[in-house]
């Protein structure tokens, strides 16, 4: 494979393919989940069908074929996605008499569901989630994180008033954030979307941002507070309890298959996946080593310890195939898993193994009579840690005394001569779309979001030097 720091984004491609998490698929811009990969999403998906349930929120499912005039009610909908949209326009010889859009998001749908099913206040909240399959023809695609279809959950919420609606928006967020570094181990930014950024037809646009081990940004997570404008469109309104008809206010909010890229991205090596326990397929893969055939009581003890790691709810392969050690090493660094358990015969003897985990350099023999518990308490603590040099790499390239474009430019240039990240900017903004817009079009960065969490004040705005509004965070993103 490429190294990391020669070519980040081709480490990354072949990493995903040698692991067997995707293939490319005929189509442009798509991708097949192998069963690994798509492994990864299922247990996302465990994870933050807890939170939905919790939360009281249920589970549907709505059309993938979208009628053109449901976009056409919001104008700012349709603008924002009609670049990225497949259209249907005829089935077999016949025409349609209306195109469809292949979804790119369900607001439309959902949002004339919600008017039929939406009455009175007492019919509110109205929460629903879908996981489904998403289209927006991208130009430029990645595996995972930018494809033409994609997976994802869409969260979709009404309201009596603006401050329910914004507290369900701002809860769904800080799930995400959550999702992100305690159960994935991604350190993430949490703040808010300018308005250029913001979701097409939302009031306001809250967002997580991840950085990569290149420096590069992740958008991780969005939650959308949409107020009355999808009501207005699609008649959402319901009797309050003045009796009167008045429009709900509506919440949007989602996660996608672009997670399993930042896992990659976040922890990966040059040997390949490293992968948190707690989403990883293969947590322990048990070997035996030496001349294991002519000694079956190897395997009889290995079929013991993978009968006890499995009757816990431990995910463990037994590899037993007629590789070499050194293939089957290489092999399961590649893919990630956790824990690598080998036992020969000497090893046998000595009533022992060998335990190597995947983010630790060194082996260490472990006796039988604790080998359940030491795996357990490995697994248990992998997570955090990986969740912690993550967070000790970002705040190495968090940088917060760029104060003017020409010293973002001078950054940019040392940092590619250097071959070193040139990771998240803080910077002052005067507010307006057109200094954003210079940022990006002179430097190639774009804005992140507006933490909630402000490291320092800038005082001017890093194109004008004018007076700052906002304090934000930009970088280069995927």
């Amino acid at each position: 494979m490429v190294e990391q720091k020669n070519d980040f984004t081709q480490w990354y491609l072949d990493t995903v393919q040698k692991a067997e998490l995707m293939s490319y698929s005929p189509v442009r811009g798509s991708i097949i989940f192998r069963p690994d990969g798509y492994e990864l999403w299922e247990h996302i998906q465990e994870e933050f069908n807890k939170f939905l349930r919790n939360e009281g929120i249920r589970n549907a499912y709505f059309p993938m074929l979208i009628p053109k005039h449901f976009f056409m009610k919001e104008a700012d909908h349709i603008e924002g996605f009609a670049p990225e949209l497949p259209w249907v326009t005829e089935v077999g010889d016949e025409k349609l008499e209306e195109p469809l859009a292949l979804r790119p998001t369900s607001e439309t749908m959902i949002g004339s569901a919600f008017s039929d099913w939406i009455n009175s206040y007492r019919d509110l909240p109205y929460e629903i989630n879908q996981w489904a399959n998403v289209f927006r023809w991208e130009k430029k695609t990645l595996p995972f994180l930018r494809t033409s279809e994609f997976l994802w959950q869409e969260g979709h919420t009404a309201h009596q008033d603006e401050a329910d609606a914004r507290t369900r928006t701002l809860s769904v967020l800080d799930e995400y954030a959550r999702l992100c570094e305690e159960f994935l181990a991604i350190p993430v930014y949490k703040g808010q979307k300018t308005p250029s950024e913001r979701f097409a037809g939302a009031v306001d646009t809250y967002s997580v941002e991840a950085m990569m081990q290149d420096g590069k940004a992740v958008q991780a997570g969005t939650s959308h507070y949409m107020g009355t404008k999808f009501a207005e469109a699609f008649d959402i309104t319901y009797l309050n309890k003045e009796n009167k008809h008045v429009h709900a206010h509506t919440t949007s909010w989602g996660v996608s298959t672009r997670l399993l890229g930042s896992v990659i991205m976040t922890h990966g090596d040059e040997k390949g996946l490293i992968l948190p326990p707690t989403i990883a397929a293969h947590q322990v893969v048990l070997m035996p080593v030496g001349p294991w055939k002519k000694n079956p009581a190897i395997m009889e003890k290995l079929d013991d310890i993978y009968a006890e790691l499995k009757a816990l709810g431990i995910r463990v392969r037994l590899d037993d195939s007629d590789n070499s050690p050194g293939y089957k090493f290489n092999e399961w660094e590649l893919k990630g898993a956790c824990i690598r358990i080998e036992c020969g015969p000497r090893d046998l003897e000595n009533g022992h193994v060998m335990l190597k985990v995947r983010d630790l350099a060194e082996k260490e023999k472990v006796s039988f009579e604790t080998l359940i518990e030491n795996i357990q308490a490995n697994l248990t603590a992998m997570t955090p840690r990986l969740l912690a040099n993550a967070k000790a790499r970002n705040k190495e390239n968090e940088h917060f005394h760029i104060n003017t474009l020409d010293e973002l430019k001078a950054h940019i240039e040392k940092c590619k001569a250097e071959n070193t990240p040139t990771g998240f900017v803080l910077v002052g903004w005067d507010g307006t779309d057109e200094t954003e817009a210079k940022i990006k079009e002179e430097t190639g960065f774009t804005t992140r979001n507006i933490p909630f969490e402000v490291p320092m004040e800038k005082a001017t705005d890093i194109v004008t030097g004018e007076p700052a509004k906002h304090t934000l965070w930009i970088a280069r993103a995927y």
